[in-house]
């Protein structure tokens, strides 16, 4: 087990190097975004429409990476190249006849999601989002087969020319042409880092693309996906339905962008605790299923599961500690909004916990199960979202997030312990949960003045969660650095 904890591990830091560096340039981005764009509306805008591109992208894909993961890794499939050509080929006809169906439509959509002044931000993104849906599939490839230094360089080369572009379009090109800078401009970087990154894939893709696809193990796997695509559009919805719901919500439109442009922008302090989340999860799916014919395929996700929630409360306690200087990578302007932080940080660490119990319905061919929780995960987001919205603004959103995350994850784990037993150690999770509790309430409540000691004495407590941790996994740290 020691030896599979220490591929995963590695693989989680390889996958989330790109994840993390590419997140944090990003965010990086929002001090520039919240300072040179003319308002929050404008923010509000960008934070409108990325949301859209994120529901589209598991639109878009269908489940089919998972289903890709599932159908390469059976016995039975004997040529995964097999598998590959066909998923490509899938993908690949779905985007082209999305993105004729998005030129032909693009007036009436743009009237629709009000962006009939601007029907070229849609027109730019939802390009963006088909090349980005038949990239994903490149990617499994490249995960599958192991490559995960390939994987990480090619997205840190989309990521650094992104950066690049966005640099050039909002502090260069406005000084040689004496322009204020759009968030049009953010999108016209998105749509040439997406062109290029397409181009570098294009020689892993050739090796699917010499194949025939295979029609019979199509209906096969999207029989499987088609839960996954389910759950994935209601698990995506309950993340983004804040952020496209909004500005529906209220009849002064520049008031609701403004608005959702200093929520989008708090919102943003939280992605670290989705980097590590996405950075696991690259490396935790094709791990489960590889690790699922092995005879203590269990415990190791019990283990999994244990550190998991150790790295995760421990990246919620940092977060919230330095909070006090994470805002400054905010303009002034966005300060209402730091109080989503901890809300929106705890929902996605119920959300990376949920994705750990999700193993016991794709292991079992069962994804309807996954799909019943994310549905009515999504209808408690939309419902608490259209009641309480209009009258408390963004903080019922941050709330619906958090509430949702937590209901699908208690919802998964008592199913899964019936039909998939597990023996998780919730003796640990909940001590760790009870010390970061303690922690957190004698860290943010005390009040004092100086800035300095206060960093200080929530260093101080932040070590002694570290060194907790440290002493109660001594044993199983000793016994991973010594595996050759």
């Amino acid at each position: 087990m020691a030896g599979g904890l220490k591929r995963l591990a590695k693989d989680t830091a390889v996958y989330g190097l790109s994840s993390i560096i590419g997140r944090f340039l990003n965010w990086l981005l929002v001090p520039m975004y919240t300072r040179v764009l003319v308002g929050t509306g404008e923010f509000g805008i960008y934070t409108n429409i990325y949301a859209w591109v994120a529901l589209l992208l598991i639109i878009l894909t269908y489940g089919m990476e998972t289903g890709f993961f599932r159908f390469i890794n059976k016995k039975e499939e004997q040529d995964p190249m097999r598998v590959y050509s066909t998923t490509l080929f899938s993908i690949g006809t779905t985007s082209i006849l999305f993105l004729l169906f998005v030129f032909v439509f693009l007036s009436p959509l743009s009237r629709a999601l009000n962006y009939a002044d601007h029907p070229e931000y849609l027109a730019m993104m939802l390009s963006v989002v088909v090349v980005d849906a038949f990239c994903c599939i490149p990617f499994a490839y490249l995960r599958y087969q192991g490559k995960a230094l390939r994987f990480m360089w090619i997205k840190l080369f989309s990521i650094f020319l992104n950066i690049l572009l966005n640099l050039f379009f909002f502090i260069v090109y406005p000084k040689i042409y004496h322009e204020s800078p759009g968030v049009g401009y953010a999108f016209f970087a998105n749509v040439i880092t997406t062109a290029a990154t397409f181009l570098v894939l294009i020689p892993d893709m050739m090796p699917g693309l010499k194949y025939k696809p295979d029609l019979k193990l199509l209906k096969k796997m999207l029989s499987y996906s088609f839960p996954i695509l389910l759950l994935g559009i209601a698990g995506i919805f309950n993340q983004t339905a804040d952020k496209i719901l909004f500005p529906f919500l209220f009849t002064d439109k520049v008031y609701a962008n403004e608005q959702l442009g200093i929520y989008g922008a708090c919102f943003k302090i939280a992605v670290v605790m989705v980097m590590f989340i996405q950075a696991f999860r690259y490396a935790y799916e094709p791990f489960i299923f590889s690790r699922n014919k092995s005879d203590d395929s269990t415990a190791a996700y019990s283990v999994v599961m244990k550190y998991f929630i150790i790295f995760a409360l421990f990246i919620f306690l940092g977060v919230m500690f330095y909070i006090d200087i994470l805002k400054y990578f905010v303009s002034p302007a966005y300060y209402p909004g730091l109080r989503v932080v901890p809300i929106v940080m705890l929902g996605e660490l119920f959300y990376g916990i949920y994705f750990n119990l999700s193993l016991w319905y794709k292991l079992s061919d069962q994804t309807r199960w996954g799909a019943y929780f994310s549905i009515i995960g999504c209808v408690a987001t939309v419902s608490i979202i259209l009641l309480f919205a209009p009258t408390y603004g963004y903080m019922a959103c941050a709330w619906a997030s958090f509430i949702c995350n937590l209901l699908m994850m208690l919802m998964s784990y008592f199913v899964g312990q019936k039909k998939f037993p597990i023996s998780y150690d919730l003796k640990s999770a909940f001590t760790y949960f009870a010390l970061a509790t303690v922690l957190y309430v004698a860290g943010m409540y005390p009040a004092i003045d100086s800035e300095v000691l206060c960093l200080l004495y929530r260093s101080g407590l932040l070590l002694v969660f570290v060194l907790f941790t440290l002493f109660q996994n001594k044993k199983l740290l000793i016994r991973i650095k010594n595996k050759k």
